[in-house]
């Protein structure tokens, strides 16, 4: 079983190492690059999982373009995207982690005097990426987080009317990060399994940088790789038996 770990920025990728890495060892390798792109990579080896922990960039587009390059230049089991990111109230509160039973693109579409119109509607492509159905429950289980759709946006909510606007479209959300689409779109490209976790740094809503508590999402982050290791090397030992 071999996953590749997605994170926007160092920041989030150290989280994740720090959760793989529950008893750090001085032996362990510095973070490498790629050798094509300049991407940063972390590797860790578990107990039947061995992971890669790279940092893509910002954006569903920088995140896509870093997936599909690590891709390209090794061989994945799963994909998974991860970070911290806003939680909608009151269902996902700070601090807390979020598991994507969907991955959503929450603005790939067209405006019109009729409201919006996803990609799908347009005929254009899809606006969603489903993953495995048992893998998802059994992460959101052992972390304790939310399971739920998580949309991805280009620009991140700011403001009360564009809160609505989404919770409106999408009642059933949990949380808005900016790279999972991304991430989920190169996965498929490749006929790769995709998963979502994010934590809640602040409320989907108003622009409020005091009420940010990006530490204590990074920490959640963390406690929750921690808990979600084994799951993905269980996983992952089920997922080769039946290929």
């Amino acid at each position: 079983m071999r996953a590749l770990i997605v994170t926007a920025v160092a920041a989030e990728a150290d989280s994740v190492v720090a959760g793989l890495t529950p008893h750090p060892d001085p032996a362990t390798p510095d973070p490498r690059t790629l050798s094509r792109g300049g991407y940063l990579v972390t590797r860790r080896d578990l107990p039947g999982l061995a992971v890669d922990v790279l940092v893509g960039g910002v954006g569903p587009a920088a995140a896509a373009a870093a997936t599909a390059t690590a891709l390209a230049l090794a061989d994945y089991t799963l994909v998974v995207s991860a970070g911290i990111g806003g939680g909608f109230a009151p269902a996902a509160p700070l601090g807390s982690l979020v598991v994507a039973d969907a991955v959503v693109a929450a603005d790939l579409g067209a405006d019109t005097p009729d409201g919006y119109l996803s990609v799908d509607a347009l005929g254009f492509g899809r606006s969603a990426h489903l993953p495995p159905a048992e893998l998802a429950a059994r992460a959101a289980e052992a972390t304790g987080a939310l399971l739920a759709p998580v949309l991805t946006v280009s620009t991140v909510t700011g403001t009360a009317a564009r809160a609505a606007e989404l919770a409106a479209r999408h009642p059933l959300a949990g949380a808005e990060a900016m790279e999972g689409f991304g991430v989920a779109e190169a996965a498929a490209a490749h006929g790769l399994p995709v998963l979502e976790i994010r934590a809640v740094s602040n409320a989907v809503g108003p622009r409020d940088r005091d009420a940010w508590r990006i530490g204590d999402a990074l920490a959640a982050l963390g406690d929750g790789f921690r808990a979600l290791g084994p799951v993905l090397a269980h996983w992952g030992g089920q997922h080769e038996q039946h290929r």
